[in-house]
């Protein structure tokens, strides 16, 4: 086939991409099934188990009250997957996440495959190599999910110039939909951004205008009708609330706040491999000053210019994670694995030596890190054998797939991406859930307050903050007393129990209090924590 040309998306690559899109969920849900939750996760648990107790609602709740950052959206997936079984597991919890994670496999594989098997293959692996997306797959992830939609909004307009399928305005809208449905205005706004950079440097200027200025109608729709159900399920205040934290706190920096290059600079560890390799990759399509592209290298361009407007979008508002711009990512894999389609070019060979030196040298470098880590966390790396044995098979893969040249880039790849995964799953998890525990400490008081039931008291650890990750253990209605001061503990009688950190109970003056001895004292998500029990005084 003629490379000059834009060939068809055949039937093959359509079921090659749905086979690599379950093999990759498979990958993805591997080992998941009751993990502990810890971290950022906690809250998304959290709303799920008070739907599977209560019901759908337009918001998620917390404490019995709806929550004004998100929609409920992704809470009601969590919510069907756990129905079935009657809990909310880490696997019906990350499930939504794992198959938008798919998705984003199959529609890489089916931009680059029609113009390279191993192009399409090596997108994939620069892809599964970048370590945000390998976290965020295995983690509840709203930007994971508005990064599928986001790449399936930019593949329907691609798809519609080169492959000749059909146009497909009606998804293109109830995509954009979708994107607000998840992550609010910016899961509208980003979709939209990525399709009108590909209509621009493509000068579709009709397209452009009439796509741009029906996504604003529909974004000013979404917006209006979010304030009405804001306004429905918790009045005038929370509606206000919305406001706040779904559009000014971001903005303002009040929700956090960082520098204006901070994805251009942080992304080089937080993306790598891919972010970096593609900078390297479009410094060399620079240099090496081609006029006349061919379908492919148009393919990069118009990726580039999907994931510089990502980047740079996301840069206007003052509150800035990591996170945030994973609809970047799939771009930068493509881009990174640009080298492999091309055939011209010492820069390009240069760079694809790089890439297959550091691919096949992945599994010892994972092993020198695992002995390093080792040293630091002795007690709870202690039995690595099983996965230097997989390592240092996969390293010998990945050496003997270097004497065939037919599987030389191909079987170094697929070496990094399973010695990466499995020391990911095996190793990093497991060390993750040891180190921020919450449920140990979390079951234990739970457990005596079962023996002796009386009102909860958690000083000191943040409504929205450090209480979620104690609630999403605690699983049940009961709606606990929030301290913060001292001062504040001065009016409680017993009967009660008090959670707070061990530092906090050494601080304390009331000699009521200091006199008590913890019932139960614990590691909580690195800190060590008491639980006490206020007696109740008896009267004279």
């Amino acid at each position: 086939m003629n490379k000059a040309q834009s060939p068809l998306l055949t039937a093959t690559i359509r079921n090659q991409s749905l086979g690599l899109g379950l093999l990759a969920l498979v990958l993805f849900i591997v080992g998941n099934w009751h993990q502990a939750i810890i971290g950022f996760d906690s809250r998304f648990v959290v709303f799920a188990q008070e739907m599977l107790r209560h019901g759908p609602s337009f918001f998620p709740t917390t404490y019995g009250q709806p929550y004004a950052d998100y929609l409920a959206t992704s809470t009601l997936l969590t919510w069907l997957l756990s129905l079935p079984f009657g809990e909310v597991s880490s696997l019906t919890a990350w499930l939504p996440t794992s198959i938008a994670s798919a998705v984003i496999v199959v529609l890489v594989y089916r931009l680059t495959a029609p113009y390279s098997t191993r192009w399409g293959l090596l997108s994939i692996a620069m892809l599964l190599l970048s370590s945000t997306f390998i976290s965020e797959t295995r983690a509840v992830s709203l930007d994971q999910m508005l990064a599928a939609i986001a790449l399936t909004v930019f593949y329907l307009g691609y798809a519609h110039d080169h492959f000749g399928a059909a146009k497909r305005l009606h998804w293109l809208f109830l995509l954009l939909i979708l994107g607000f449905a998840v992550r609010g205005p910016i899961g509208l706004v980003i979709p939209t951004g990525v399709l009108c950079s590909y209509y621009l440097i493509n000068r579709q200027w009709r397209q452009l205008f009439t796509f741009g200025f029906i996504a604003l109608a529909v974004l000013a729709a979404c917006v209006g009708l979010l304030l009405l159900l804001a306004k429905l399920s918790g009045g005038e205040d929370f509606m206000q609330d919305v406001i706040r934290m779904q559009f000014l706190g971001r903005m303002d920096g009040t929700e956090g706040s960082s520098g204006v290059l901070y994805y251009f600079t942080s992304s080089m560890g937080n993306y790598a491999l891919a972010y970096p390799l593609a900078l390297l990759v479009l410094l060399a399509i620079a240099i090496g000053g081609r006029r006349s592209p061919d379908p492919a290298l148009k393919l990069v361009l118009y990726c580039a210019a999907a994931g510089l407007l990502v980047m740079l979008g996301l840069s206007v508002p003052q509150a800035k994670k990591a996170r945030y711009i994973l609809p970047m990512l799939p771009m930068a894999a493509i881009i990174a694995a640009y080298p492999f389609q091309v055939t011209q070019g010492r820069l390009f060979a240069w760079l694809r030596g790089l890439m297959l030196g550091i691919w096949t040298l992945l599994p010892a470098l994972l092993v020198i890190g695992l002995v390093v880590a080792r040293k630091r966390y002795p007690a709870q790396l202690d039995n690595l054998g099983v996965v230097f044995g997989v390592l240092g098979v996969l390293q010998v893969v990945s050496l003997l797939s270097l004497l065939k040249a037919r599987l030389r880039p191909l079987g170094s790849a697929l070496a990094a991406v399973l010695a990466l995964w499995s020391t990911y799953i095996v190793v990093v998890e497991p060390l993750e859930r040891t180190l921020y525990d919450t449920r140990t400490f979390s079951l234990g008081v739970k457990e005596q307050i079962m023996q002796q039931p009386a009102p909860v008291v958690l000083h000191g650890l943040g409504k929205d903050a450090i209480a979620i990750k104690f609630m999403v253990n605690f699983n049940c209605d009961k709606v606990p007393l929030f301290t913060q001061s001292a001062a504040d503990l001065a009016p409680l009688q017993g009967p009660a129990w008090l959670v707070m950190s061990t530092k906090d109970f050494e601080n304390l003056q009331d000699p009521r209090l200091r006199s008590i001895t913890p019932t139960l004292t614990g590691e909580f998500d690195k800190d060590p924590y008491v639980l006490l029990h206020l007696e109740k005084v008896s009267a004279p």
